[in-house]
């Protein structure tokens, strides 16, 4: 027994120890842009630009989960740009994994190259070993999306900093139910709300975390300036997915590890990627930074035509991008001009029992060519 209760324990009672006799148990929506304001402006709420009590009760429990300061954005990737807008100034260099999410690299090239920043990129496997000189910021993306690979992000964000670069990490594949960037090192967690703290492929939201108070207001400024605010329905629905989290994403880890197990040594896949099996070169240090390794699985079928109809013939598949949902969902991330074979599958892992997802899943291999 402990005296002190668990993140999640915390999370769920963040507003219940705080209620009034008669108040709603249930998040309430404030769907105001104003508030009343006679007099002059006090700190209370006045614009919904500015703060808006639905959101910050949400930005409080993801805090709770982050031990630090969170600012919520409409999207993930509206997360990761006020960092980028917030941080890096013509002249500076950032350094981006050239195997982590494709859309961070044509932000950085469409947006901020033109601006005088300098964009490097290098691979997950060797960004502990990567040169940090001159970097403003350094963005670590681990596992990576999608081939799961994994760097020591202890190692990287200590080296980075010795050469005075701030670093970020991308946590949107693992969440920090599985792994805490803040307490390795990095200056910044982001993540993809959107995906398993939502849960439900029904809002788009992303959020930044930071223990440092300077780097935590120049990313809420630039929100407030910028716009980019989180509706208070949306972050109703964050709320309500945040509920459960730790459930769902207990079964997605173990349905993704069965799945990653029982494709291991089929005849119709050629390779495997993921950092829970023993054989996984990224295995040791997912165990050393991470607890549990994610809900995706990435496997190669032998060419384009295998993988669709690999996906459309599993039953427990919905052909969709994203993952972090309740319905497991898979796509031939190709399509989408990932430096990945044709045969390429990005499988998520959802919440059905697990001897039905490992049976449709093998099922659809045994059918392949």
């Amino acid at each position: 027994m402990t005296d002190t209760p668990s993140p999640i324990s915390r999370l769920l009672h963040y507003r219940t120890e705080r209620l009034a006799k008669g108040e709603a148990v249930a998040l309430p929506i404030h769907a105001s842009s104003t508030f009343h304001l006679p007099g002059d402006p006090d700190g209370s709420h006045f614009y919904g630009r500015n703060g808006n009590p639905t959101v910050e009760t949400v930005e409080a429990e993801i805090g709770i989960l982050e031990a630090a300061d969170v600012v919520c954005f409409p999207s993930g990737m509206a997360a990761i740009a006020s960092v980028f807008y917030s941080v890096l100034r013509p002249g500076d260099t950032v350094l981006v994994p050239s195997d982590g999410y494709y859309n961070v690299r044509n932000l950085l090239s469409a947006q901020f190259e033109p601006m005088g920043v300098t964009m490097r990129t290098c691979p997950t496997a060797e960004m502990a070993e990567a040169d940090f000189k001159d970097c403003k910021l350094v963005l670590i993306e681990s596992p990576s999306n999608p081939g799961l690979a994994v760097c020591d992000i202890a190692k990287t964000a200590g080296r980075a900093k010795e050469a005075g670069a701030l670093v970020m990490v991308d946590n949107t594949t693992a969440s920090p139910l599985i792994q805490q960037p803040l307490d390795l090192g990095a200056d910044f967690s982001v993540m993809s709300d959107t995906k398993a703290m939502a849960g439900h492929s029904d809002v788009l939201c992303g959020h930044v975390a930071t223990r440092d108070a300077k780097l935590f207001e120049g990313v809420k400024t630039w929100r407030r300036l910028a716009g980019a605010i989180v509706s208070p329905f949306d972050a109703f629905l964050l709320h309500r997915g945040l509920a459960t989290v730790e459930v769902r994403l207990a079964r997605m880890n173990a349905n993704a590890l069965a799945v990653a197990e029982a494709v291991q040594g089929h005849k119709a896949v050629q390779a495997v990627h993921y950092p829970g099996l023993g054989n996984d070169p990224f295995h040791q240090v997912a165990l050393k930074q991470m607890n549990g390794f994610g809900p995706i699985v990435s496997f190669v079928l032998a060419d384009k035509a295998n993988a669709e109809r690999f996906i459309a013939d599993c039953h427990l598949l919905s052909p969709a991008t994203s993952f972090g949902g309740v319905h497991s969902s898979a796509e031939r991330r190709a399509r989408w001009g990932d430096e990945v074979p044709e045969g390429f599958i990005r499988f998520a892992a959802g919440i059905e029992p697990t001897p039905d997802l490992v049976a449709a899943v093998t099922q659809a291999l045994d059918t392949l060519s």
